[in-house]
């Protein structure tokens, strides 16, 4: 049975997210990412145009890998400068009815008992609208801006905090309210029953949190749970508590092996692995008819910018490519980066493998596969990948904000929708009843957060 992908408008509150150079392209607006009107309008656009959600990447540390400082992720506004993404939020809600919004907050850099507050509130100011996309981080320059170390926490550490920490907000989230504890009883003079707020006693490696969660619970309580990561320890983390995987691989069939190893692993853990699902980053140019829309490729790849991808490759692998040489073959550095994303060149034959010209000097680089052409070819194609990988939906990068995102909207949901690959707007429901379906707003019963709940009626 044909189901509806997951469509995710995929963004960051920065200049350039990966879109290197697209900035200075006349029609793009995002230098006024600052303006809170232009978040307003992109998800206006995004909630009336069918999309499931808005996911925000983001970075808390200087892009200064490459060349060994941050001035060409300065000049080149390379995911530089950047600001928080939740605190647009609320506005972009009470713009918009259906579109839900994955924000991304490392675990490496916040309180729990904070972060949990955050995430309620916004949960009850969205209508259960918001998903938390987990990260551990991996800028060396996060670390000593934040936590004052000279380089960040070791890879495997960060997800053994990570998991520690989601203790402690599923505590919080799911076990620290009972579902009765808010009377409102005006007669009596009694808001919350003081009986059924408990605090969690939580005393672990990492944190410490006695107490009660701030905050009655929420529209989904546990926001929805996305996480990209796909080196061991992240596929691990995902298959405990993911809801919603962002995976990337340039190879179909290693995106699929990925899938299908975080499935398996989520049965070991008590869940179902159909409970998960899965997105990849792709590019799309969509226009009218097929050369339109490549004629529409071809001028937008005039303005990308070759360095620009170098600079947020560097950040991300951890390995400086200033003076690799843009046509060597890529050679595999190990690093306490990210462990996925120079996956692709493991080829022991230097001849097959990529060169940084191959990754990041076009459109459609390392960031996702790019997809060109008609609503019906590109919905076509995309079909066609989804079978192969076994993703079940997308996160769309833009080339230019907030055209990418419209030509979408106008040309291919719409096709989408008639195949059956694309949502209806019915009613406002939650983020995690519109990404799943079912009644509750909850959290599945499998889930291991679901073992802290107190007299919970059970998800659906």
């Amino acid at each position: 049975m044909t189901e509806p992908f997951v469509l995710a408008a995929f963004t960051m509150s920065t200049v350039s997210h990966g879109n290197f150079g697209l900035w200075r392209h006349p029609a793009d607006q995002t230098a006024n990412y600052t303006d809170l009107g232009y978040w307003v309008e992109l998800a206006k656009l995004l909630d009336a145009g069918g999309f499931d959600a808005l996911f925000i990447a983001d970075a808390v540390g200087q892009l200064d890998v490459f060349g060994g400082d941050a001035d060409a992720a300065l000049a080149r506004a390379v995911q530089t400068p950047v600001t928080d993404p939740l605190l647009a939020v609320s506005a972009m809600a009470a713009a918009t009815e259906h579109l839900g919004f994955g924000i991304t907050v490392s675990t490496t850099y916040e309180s729990p008992y904070l972060l949990a507050r955050k995430f309620s509130t916004l949960d009850h100011l969205t209508g259960g609208r918001i998903g938390w996309n987990i990260v551990t981080s991996l800028l060396d320059s996060a670390a000593r801006n934040i936590i004052g170390r000279d380089r960040q926490i070791p890879h495997d550490e960060r997800y053994a905090m990570a998991q520690e920490f989601l203790e402690v907000t599923y505590k919080l989230w799911e076990g620290s309210w009972e579902p009765d504890a808010v009377l409102r009883d005006r007669d009596r003079g009694i808001y919350t029953d003081p009986a059924k707020v408990h605090g969690i006693g939580h005393q672990g490696r990492y944190f410490t949190v006695p107490g009660a969660h701030l905050v009655e619970p929420s529209p989904q309580r546990t926001p929805v749970l996305f996480q990209a990561g796909t080196s061991t320890a992240g596929r691990e983390f995902a298959a405990r508590n993911a809801e919603l995987v962002f995976v990337s691989d340039p190879r179909p069939e290693v995106l699929r092996a990925n899938i299908d190893d975080v499935r398996r692993r989520a049965v070991g853990h008590g869940r179902d692995p159909q409970s998960i699902k899965f997105i990849t980053s792709v590019e799309i140019v969509t226009d009218s008819t097929d050369s339109a829309a490549q004629a529409k490729a071809d001028e937008l790849g005039e303005y990308h910018d070759l360095e620009g991808g170098l600079v947020l490759l560097s950040a991300l692998s951890g390995v400086d490519w200033s003076s690799y040489g843009v046509d060597r073959p890529i050679e595999q550095f190990d690093t306490d980066a990210s462990r996925s994303i120079l996956a692709a060149v493991t080829d022991t034959d230097a001849r097959r493998r990529l060169t940084l010209r191959d990754y990041v000097g076009k459109l459609g680089g390392f960031g996702g596969e790019l997809f060109v052409g008609s609503a019906a070819t590109v919905a076509d194609e995309l079909e066609s990948y989804a079978r192969r990988t076994g993703v079940d939906g997308f996160n769309i990068a833009y080339h230019i904000t907030p055209g990418s995102f419209a030509d979408v909207a106008t040309y291919l949901i719409p096709e989408l929708r008639r195949r059956g690959r694309a949502r209806e707007a019915g009613e406002p429901t939650t983020l995690r009843q519109r990404i799943f379906g079912g009644h509750s707003p909850l959290l599945r019963d499998g889930h291991p957060a679901a073992a802290f709940r107190r007299n919970s009626v059970p998800a659906q």
